[in-house]
């Protein structure tokens, strides 16, 4: 197990549409253990395969409040069946957009239909924060960020502030 760089935006990468998984196997159970021990580290709660560089439709989870009690959750190819038309809002952060914050609103609740660890097809009813968090790392599988859902002045002044963080090198 392994703690990977998380890459951040500006990034071409985050960008990209994550394949599906043909089969849950050894290197599939690293990589969801590797993306634990990367989300653990930078005090995360949820983070998709993208943001390590690996465009795979992979996502792993942990909303337990206390660090000595883990309860990871691994979803590979995930698919949201049921949306609930009614919204609830959450204060969003992103550990590929770090430090910055905003307001989103999405479905209050919705099932999720997946692979987990071994490989079992299941089926997930979520609701408030698992709801909001399986939907947030979900849309980086299609290459959405959070701040996508926000003004185009808001989204650019975020960027910009973000392309000022990074080292002078190529925006991949």
């Amino acid at each position: 197990m392994a703690v990977k760089p998380i890459l951040t935006e500006p990034n071409k990468l985050l960008r990209q549409v994550s394949k599906p998984v043909e089969k849950v196997t050894k290197d599939e159970q690293k990589l969801m253990d590797d993306m634990l021990d990367t989300m653990y580290e930078a005090n995360g709660i949820g983070l998709a395969a993208i943001q390590i560089g690996v465009p795979k439709r992979i996502i792993v989870m942990d909303l337990s409040k206390d660090p000595n009690k883990k309860e990871p959750r691994y979803f590979v190819n995930p698919i949201i069946k049921n949306k609930d038309p009614k919204k609830s809002t959450y204060e969003e952060g992103c550990l590929s957009v770090p430090n910055q914050f905003a307001e989103i609103d999405r479905p209050s609740q919705c099932d999720v239909e997946y692979l987990d660890y071994n490989g079992n097809k299941k089926i997930l009813h979520a609701e408030g924060l698992l709801a909001t968090c399986i939907q947030h790392e979900m849309d980086h599988l299609e290459g959405i960020l959070f701040i996508d859902y926000l003004s185009k002045l808001k989204r650019s002044m975020i960027i910009k502030k973000l392309s000022k963080l990074k080292p002078n090198t190529a925006v991949l």
